[in-house]
């Protein structure tokens, strides 16, 4: 369905975002993760489109949206900023209000969206993530064996684009079909558009932006919300698959609710790609927690 959608871009916070929208009633802002693009909602879009006016955008550094360069000691890549760039597009969309549904890297942009812009956002629901700090905090050898690429793209460049640019496939390959599902879960349509997007030029770079802002500059916000008493206040529910390193490593629950005001969650019958693995069980469970969201 996503693909016979017109896809649309957006200048907003000085970039292009690229997006597609449908759907009619309260809206809601739909959020990839790594190495994807916005087809991932593809199998949850048709049913979700029903009952809100959905925004499917590919963040920066990702998909067709733009890939700033970031300055000599500076990243355009902070959640903070790539936080405000769906901000301004949901504005610029007529949204100043609407609930965000976010998986892996977009999940770690809504939150910091929900910190900064407590006013806009009015329930999310997050997929496969516990808060960065805690993650980075409590690594240990297994979480390092499973999620390799977070050390390695954080090295400074060109190293780690080097090699995602040399064989985009094979990067694909080795991050996706390394999880517990392998590469069941995705149509042979979509893969190719996720290949298609990780091989334009720049995507290895903003990749690799948005992981070392997420070990830099995200850390320092995060400590300083800590050290502030800045937390969540919408309602959130945390979601995260049964078969994966979050359940293995951490107690996404536990980490949430020191961080959020209002938390509910449990493990999903399923690995990391919790849209793509079991949809239908995320849509039932999207619908349960939207719709008991008072201001949607």
């Amino acid at each position: 369905m996503l693909a016979g959608l017109k896809q649309q871009k957006r200048k907003v916070n000085q970039i292009d975002i690229s997006f597609r929208t449908t759907g009619q009633g309260p809206a809601l802002l739909m959020l990839h993760g790594h190495p994807q693009n916005h087809m991932m909602w593809h199998k949850v879009v048709p049913a979700l489109s029903e009952h809100f006016t959905l925004v499917t955008a590919d963040l920066r550094g990702y998909g067709d949206s733009d890939k700033p360069v970031s300055p000599p000691s500076e990243s355009l890549y902070s959640k903070r900023i790539m936080a405000q760039d769906m901000r301004e597009l949901m504005a610029s969309l007529g949204f100043n209000k609407f609930a965000v549904l976010a998986h892996d890297r977009g999940a770690r942009v809504a939150h910091r969206l929900g910190l900064d812009h407590p006013d806009a956002v009015l329930g999310m629901m997050l997929l496969d993530i516990a808060p960065t700090l805690a993650m980075y905090r409590q690594t240990n050898e297994a979480f390092a064996r499973a999620y390799w690429h977070w050390f390695t793209l954080i090295r400074p460049t060109p190293f780690p684009e080097t090699l995602i640019e040399s064989d985009p496939e094979l990067y694909l390959r080795s991050v996706m079909g390394a999880r517990s599902a392998g590469m069941k879960p995705f149509t042979p349509e979509v893969l190719a558009e996720y290949q298609r997007c990780l091989s334009l030029p720049g995507t290895a770079y903003g990749i690799c932006e948005d992981y070392r802002a997420s070990a830099g500059i995200d850390l320092e916000h995060d400590e300083e919300d800590i050290r502030q008493g800045n937390h969540l206040t919408c309602p959130l529910m945390a979601l995260w698959g049964k078969n994966g390193a979050i359940e293995q490593c951490f107690e996404p629950l536990n980490e949430w609710k020191k961080v959020a005001a209002q938390v509910e969650g449990k493990a999903m019958p399923s690995g990391h790609y919790i849209a793509e693995e079991v949809p239908e069980l995320l849509i039932a469970e999207a619908l349960s927690f939207f719709s008991s969201i008072n201001d949607l």
